[in-house]
């Protein structure tokens, strides 16, 4: 089980789907609050390689990491949101307010594996 998705003890106890969408909110939340990267503030990090070509695909991936990340949090959040346990029992059982297969849907699984 990843670790954000573990339970917890005491009062604070979420679910699975809740303590996914916290980890994703809270990414989000401070890639956003992240100061941009900028070479002149951050410094240039050590090259990897020697060639010019890489070091620009390097610079340049650092200047956009922080918005790329806010982005894809975006993404997970939008997903999580959507493939969520619904609140009625209608369907024979638990079921994803989303797709509506049933709960936890391939969706959500496959969300909790790729962020493990």
């Amino acid at each position: 089980m990843p670790p954000f998705t573990r339970p917890v003890s005491g009062r604070d106890h979420l679910s699975e789907h809740a303590r996914l969408l916290r980890c994703v909110l809270g990414i989000r939340e401070r890639s956003a609050r992240a100061v941009p990267w900028e070479p002149d503030t951050v410094g240039v990090p050590t090259a990897g390689s020697s060639s010019a070509l890489a070091r620009i695909n390097d610079v340049a991936f650092y200047a956009n990491a922080r918005d790329e990340v806010s982005a894809l949090a975006g993404v997970c959040v939008d997903l999580l949101h959507l493939h969520a346990p619904a609140d009625g029992d209608d369907h024979g059982g638990p079921h994803c307010r989303g797709c509506r297969l049933a709960w936890p849907c391939p969706t959500f699984t496959e969300l909790c594996r790729l962020l493990a």
